[in-house]
């Protein structure tokens, strides 16, 4: 048995603060560099992360229930929110993406500075609204 690429749906939690939405998302197996977060101007979510490799010199494969990405979720967003102000981290196998609650939608399109192998980083502000570094 080959082992199959497959896409996999990412399951999220969506949670909020007076001045944040946060997402959290498991998408294990993948390096920053593999990840893209994106809100487009009619406020919608879009995760994705690419495959980074198949098996290596695997002389029988018996069971393939799962594979490091394709994974790829899109999800409407219940607030507007300011994307260019966005903090994304990745680290132990879970995406985790925080928005600040804007009055409309300033979509952006994110991607992920390495910071160790398997963690990855995106600043959009400093922990303070009012000091989003817009670039």
């Amino acid at each position: 048995m080959q082992e199959q690429v497959k896409q996999q749906h990412i399951p999220v939690k969506v949670y909020r603060t007076d001045e944040r939405l946060m997402i959290a998302a498991p998408m294990a197996g993948l390096e920053p560099e593999n990840m893209l977060v994106e809100v487009t101007h009619d406020s919608r979510l879009i995760l994705h992360g690419d495959q980074r490799a198949m098996l290596k010199e695997v002389k029988e494969l018996l069971v393939d229930e799962w594979s490091v990405g394709v994974y790829h979720r899109e999800l409407a967003l219940p607030v507007p929110v300011n994307a260019v102000c966005a903090n994304v981290t990745y680290g132990n196998g879970v995406l985790m993406v925080a928005l600040p609650i804007s009055d409309q939608t300033s979509p952006a399109r994110l991607t992920l500075e390495r910071v160790t192998p398997t963690h990855g980083e995106h600043k959009g502000n400093a922990g303070h609204l009012a000091t989003c570094v817009q670039t």
